[in-house]
């Protein structure tokens, strides 16, 4: 399995994060099976979040792992992200503590190997969030920390306070969706892909040693769906299917491999029911595309090069 230096821990993990979102629908014996399935080929990284399913995936999660001897806790890297509620954000230290207290219960497991903020709060007190974060990690409750959809500037932010390193941040980023890249290819110009929306997170994240998490890695703009066979882009599954041809793997290895194949060392989260589609992603790290046909299928999506 394809390993990634996981920000500043210089621990290596899987470039594969399985992520949990849609697995409520599972039973606890699917659910046993299914993180079978995973673990056999190496995907032992797993993304949960306090609001997936209202909770239950966690719990479901929780109790397949305490009902099932065979997987071991040691052997899982637990992830899971707190601060979106009913309406609004709430990055208070009372809701974090709190939140994290009941992700620890419902997945019956005694620490987090990382918490990540789901989302920036306009409310946020930065010193809130270092003093609960102080607290969780001097209780063995949260060894590492990080954030989820977070510009640099609010990184920044929140460092001036917090002691702890934070050592990631999730970003939607598919081969459609990916201004962050657009946005440094297309630099100094007036085209759409120009815009700058985001700080420039993807270079700032390659000198800070945050290791950037892909989510949605299939999804078009706008919420639209899954690119993958969608009559919205004939150009760009033309060239998935090409591609997947000459390496013998399905299209969506393919749109995997090719968010794997930047040097900036990103993971990917699945965020699939299936466990057929989550070994064809799983497969994409024995693929290694070349810079000719990233770009092409960079292009492929609708981009430009200047």
């Amino acid at each position: 399995m394809k390993e990634i230096v996981l920000g500043t821990t210089g621990r290596k993990m899987p470039a594969i994060v399985v992520g949990c979102m849609r697995l409520t629908g599972k039973n606890c014996a699917q659910m046993q099976e299914f993180i079978h399935t995973a673990m056999e080929q190496g995907a032992c990284y797993y993304d949960h979040a306090d609001i997936y399913g209202g909770g239950q995936c966690e719990t479901i999660f929780g109790e397949a792992m305490a009902k099932d001897t065979s997987i071991k806790r040691e052997d899982l890297f637990l992830q899971s992200k707190c601060g979106i509620r009913q309406g609004f954000f709430d990055l208070s230290q009372e809701y974090i503590i709190s939140s994290v207290d009941g992700i620890l219960k419902r997945l019956q497991t005694e620490y987090l190997d990382v918490l990540l903020l789901h989302r920036s709060d306009a409310l946020v007190e930065p010193e809130e969030v270092a003093a609960a974060f102080e607290e969780l990690y001097a209780k063995g409750k949260v060894r590492y920390f990080g954030v989820s959809n977070h510009k640099p500037m609010q990184i920044e932010l929140l460092k001036k306070y917090v002691k702890q390193p934070l050592i990631i941040n999730q970003l939607q980023f598919s081969i459609p969706v990916s201004n962050m890249v657009a946005n440094g290819l297309e630099v100094n110009m007036t085209s759409e892909g120009a815009s700058d929306r985001d700080g420039s997170v993807l270079d700032y994240s390659r000198i800070h040693d945050m290791t950037i998490q892909a989510w949605s890695p299939f999804q078009m703009p706008n919420w639209k769906g899954c690119f993958i066979d969608s009559e919205e882009y004939p150009e760009l599954n033309r060239e998935l299917q090409n591609l997947a041809e000459k390496y013998k793997v399905s299209t969506t290895t393919i749109a995997t491999a090719w968010i794997l194949r930047h040097p900036a060392g990103m993971q990917v989260i699945t965020g699939t029911a299936s466990e057929k589609r989550l070994t064809e992603i799983i497969a994409a790290e024995k693929i290694s595309l070349s810079r000719e046909e990233w770009y092409r299928l960079y292009l492929s999506a609708g981009h430009f090069l200047p």
